[in-house]
């Protein structure tokens, strides 16, 4: 028989080349390592965190100028305080039995009871008892403005048809909270105490908090189901749910976390491959605040590497259609007022400036005067599209691709942009938490058993999704 030696030289090589890779490690995210890292000692991060987040709680306690935030500071104290003496004596006792004491769920636990949920019933029945409603005094607030413009904007909508006020029409001189700097959308949230309220305990059960509570938890809940996730990842639930961040919105205000919870839940479906329903809430969430826009691009390009060119344009008539089915005729209602209150408002040209001011790069740049102010737009302009060149360089296929790319395109624009607040942060965090949890989806049927359960001995999946 005779052998061929140049094609034996080719297999030999191929072989050989092949052998090299399988020797070589698999390349690893920097999510992963991240979390290979923080798996090391996770009771120590643990400590650490809460430690953290005590200090920060005490110092709103204490110094802050809003009696909501101080009210929550007081609490959020207590409440990272016993996660903190938990988790010091899981570390005083690595070789006591396992229980369900032991868990680390348990600090999580007592910050959700202790550092949410009892200062948002605090705040809401106090809120009802002392009233402190549209005045500027910050002492007095037992709700931030947010909440209370909401609501009247849906009694403004049932009323006249836009809830916006014709600013031009008033009889005094504007007030910045005379303002709605929301879409359409976000009126409805405020629905349920222009129905209902009324009385004493209709108005508290009916607070705009409380119905953005429940949108949130309802959004997050049926995003797991979705992406059939069978574990929530410890680390991503401090990171997402009682950060404080997200503890102080939830307590206070709520919209963004309203908001958030859409965007994920979205996420969500354009992963599953629902293109019609992710375009639904795409609009839905696009039209009650416009900072929820670049997840709109973000779930187009998940439906479109994961089913092409004609889910795309199914996606896109749906959203754009929608959005003009409940903006459009919002707007014919008073054109005006929806451009000074949307538009004008938030960029900082209406008749009131907009008291969106935190001390962050952008805003940073761009007081030392007009040059300053380019220098900040441009390096806003040039974030966005070193984002949208990683969405087209990398199409995201998965939810954890798609609300990192998220994350990673509202941090940017929260920190680089010239008018904005430290609170839109809690949109980072809140992603970042559901990458970490969407990274922990599997394909095994919802209630099995998984990697993650939040036991200090737990090892944290690396299932990607």
């Amino acid at each position: 028989m005779v052998t061929d030696s140049s094609g034996s030289s080719v297999l030999s090589t191929t072989m050989r080349i092949q052998a090299q890779r399988e020797a070589e490690p698999a390349r690893i995210g920097v999510f992963d390592r991240i979390r290979a890292a923080l798996s090391r000692r996770p009771l120590a991060v643990d400590a650490l965190l809460y430690l953290g987040c005590a200090c920060y709680a005490l110092v709103m306690a204490t110094t802050d100028k809003h009696f909501g935030y101080r009210v929550w500071g007081a609490f959020a104290v207590a409440g990272y305080g016993l996660a903190l003496v938990h988790t010091c004596w899981l570390l005083l006792t690595p070789n006591a039995r396992p229980s369900r004491r032991r868990s680390r769920w348990v600090g999580v636990g007592a910050i959700g009871v202790v550092g949410m949920l009892a200062p948002m019933v605090t705040l809401l029945v106090r809120r009802e008892a002392s009233g402190g409603d549209w005045t500027d005094v910050e002492r007095l607030w037992n709700a931030q403005p947010e909440v209370w413009v909401i609501e009247r904007s849906a009694d403004t909508l049932l009323h006249t048809g836009s809830p916006y006020l014709d600013i031009a029409a008033l009889d005094r001189a504007p007030h910045v909270h005379d303002y709605t700097p929301y879409g359409p959308v976000m009126a409805l949230f405020g629905l349920p105490r222009a129905l209902l309220g009324g009385s004493p305990v209709t108005d508290v059960l009916t607070d705009a908090r409380v119905v953005f509570a429940l949108v949130a938890v309802g959004c997050v809940v049926a995003a797991l189901r979705l992406l059939r996730v069978p574990s929530v990842p410890i680390r991503g639930a401090q990171l997402a749910a009682v950060f404080p961040l997200t503890a102080l919105t939830w307590a206070t205000a709520g919209p963004d976390l309203a908001i958030v919870g859409l965007i994920v839940l979205a996420v969500a479906l354009a992963a599953t491959d629902r293109p019609v329903s992710a375009a639904l809430v795409c609009a839905f969430v696009t039209s009650a605040k416009l900072i929820a826009a670049p997840a709109a691009v973000v779930a187009g390009f998940v439906v479109t590497s994961r089913l092409g060119g004609r889910a795309l344009a199914r996606f896109a008539v749906v959203f754009v259609g929608v959005t003009a089915l409940v903006t459009v005729p919002v707007y014919l209602v008073n054109p005006g007022a929806f451009v000074e209150h949307v538009l004008l408002f938030p960029a900082g040209l209406g008749e009131v400036a907009s008291p969106a001011a935190s001390p962050l790069p952008g805003r940073l740049i761009a007081s030392t005067g007009p040059v300053g102010t380019v220098i900040a737009l441009l390096l806003l302009i040039a974030a966005g599209l070193a984002v949208l060149l990683w969405l087209i360089r990398r199409p995201p296929r998965t939810a954890a691709d798609a609300a990192l790319r998220i994350a990673v395109g509202l941090a940017a624009f929260t920190l680089l942009t010239t008018a904005t607040r430290f609170g839109y942060l809690v949109y980072v965090s809140v992603l970042l938490g559901a990458v970490l949890v969407f990274r922990n989806r599997t394909s095994a049927p919802l209630g099995a058993e998984g990697p993650g359960s939040g036991h200090h001995g737990d090892p944290i999946s690396s299932t990607s999704s």
